[in-house]
């Protein structure tokens, strides 16, 4: 949960900092502040690969443990929002960002004429930022339910644990 929610915090950062500050450039200033802020993630900057494939390993790896310690009747839940996640976050990534991120990439801003460098922005703009709302109210709402889910299988796991621990009590309690 930790890793969906740092990957959620960075695709909102895009959503509500990021690409609002990006848009009050003009056309050259934002393809060349966006390829140079992409070339850090392309780069495969550490943390941020860690942190990004990290979240995939530890859903994969919640559900299946969810599914071996309490049946996929207990955990469809779990395996639903994990499915919505991974399509929702990393599908739109691997469909949509990465090629669009790559195609602003090969811009070489010098070698085209104002209209070239503005169709570029456009094309790219627009969508990379619809897709980046889909995957921002994705991650979030993902992050936020499977908080949740822990928070209620907690209380379950501790009232199971003092009806245990209360049967345990009677069974050897010795009467005076």
């Amino acid at each position: 949960i930790t890793l969906c929610s740092l990957v959620s915090g960075f695709i909102f950062t895009y959503a509500i900092i990021v690409m609002p500050g990006l848009s009050n450039l003009n056309d050259k200033e934002f393809i060349r502040a966006f390829q140079v802020t992409d070339a850090v993630i392309q780069n495969n900057q550490p943390i941020f690969m860690l942190t990004w494939i990290g979240s995939i390993v530890s859903l994969l790896s919640t559900v299946f443990t969810s599914i071996l310690s309490f049946g996929l009747s207990e955990t469809w839940l779990v395996v639903l929002l994990s499915i919505f996640y991974l399509l929702g976050v990393h599908g739109i990534t691997i469909v949509i960002h990465i090629p669009l991120n790559n195609q602003i990439q090969k811009v070489v801003i010098e070698a085209l004429n104002d209209e070239a460098i503005k169709d570029e922005r456009v094309k790219f703009e627009r969508k990379w930022k619809y897709f980046n709302k889909i995957r921002k109210n994705i991650s979030i709402l993902v992050s936020l339910l499977l908080l949740i889910l822990l928070s209620l299988r907690l209380r379950v796991l501790k009232k199971q644990a003092k009806r245990i621990q209360s049967e345990h009590k009677m069974q050897y309690s010795v009467p005076y």
